[in-house]
């Protein structure tokens, strides 16, 4: 059976060689570049790659319908470019390709945390649709925290998708603000509302619900941080989308 593993990336030379390295007995490895300005195009295809390179960012489901567009396998594999498929996980795909008992498979993934793997929080296993039959499966048009709809049943696999999320403390400030804008322009349009109370108490349980009822404490420091993290995060995406209203109203 063959297999289409596709990728979407920006400005992500850092990650984009041993995500295509970790993939590359796909059949075929198809990366979607939204204008970077690093060697991330130069790079994919020197890994074996081919690339199309769109400019314009329609958001990460419409993203990924692009990338699912170019496919031509029977089977696709979705991957992040900083997630990395082990070759435990490896077996299990071409196992399930060989002999499937499903539509699609979700992967628990195991994410890291500036240099931690992190087992608690919430973070694991969140069990995420990787593989699906082509002709069964599209994105969701969601700006950001998009899924795969699916047309069939699912199983899972056991061994996990690795997932280098946050480096650095910059990657965790970047994607703060990239997340908290996506997610608020997302809920702007779908009609909803939020005061700057409701941004500062939602914030709150965020870092509450992740450190304490998703036993982020058991994470020690990183989970304290990422308790953290969360609380911002949804605290700006709702003062975020407080800011857009105002200036719809006031226009």
């Amino acid at each position: 059976m063959m297999l289409s593993a596709i990728i979407i990336a920006k400005n992500e030379a850092a990650n984009i060689r041993d995500c295509v390295a970790s993939v590359s007995w796909a059949d075929e490895i198809i990366v979607v570049d939204s204008g970077s300005q690093d060697e991330t195009v130069s790079i994919a295809k020197e890994a074996g790659a081919r690339v199309y390179v769109h400019a314009d960012w329609p958001g990460f489901g419409p993203q990924k319908n692009r990338a699912l567009g170019y496919a031509t396998g029977e089977w696709v594999f979705s991957i992040d470019a900083d997630e990395r498929v082990t070759p435990e996980l490896r077996k299990e795909i071409e196992m399930a390709m060989q002999s499937p008992v499903a539509e699609g498979y979700c992967c628990p993934r195991l994410s890291q945390f500036c240099g931690k793997f992190i087992r608690h929080s919430g973070w694991y296993p969140d069990y995420v649709l990787r593989l699906f039959r082509r002709n069964g499966g599209r994105f969701s048009d969601s700006l950001v925290h998009e899924i795969v709809l699916l047309d069939g049943k699912t199983a899972r696999f056991e061994n996990p998708l690795l997932h280098y999320s946050y480096l650095t403390q910059d990657d965790v400030e970047r994607k703060v603000a990239q997340y908290s804008d996506a997610a608020a322009r997302q809920m702007f349009e779908a009609g909803r509302k939020s005061t700057w109370l409701g941004a500062g108490l939602s914030g709150l349980w965020a870092f509450v619900r992740t450190f304490m009822l998703r036993l982020g404490v058991l994470d020690g420091v990183a989970g304290l941080n990422i308790a953290s993290m969360n609380a911002r995060t949804t605290y700006l995406k709702y003062r975020k989308l407080a800011a857009l209203r105002a200036t719809k109203q006031s226009t």
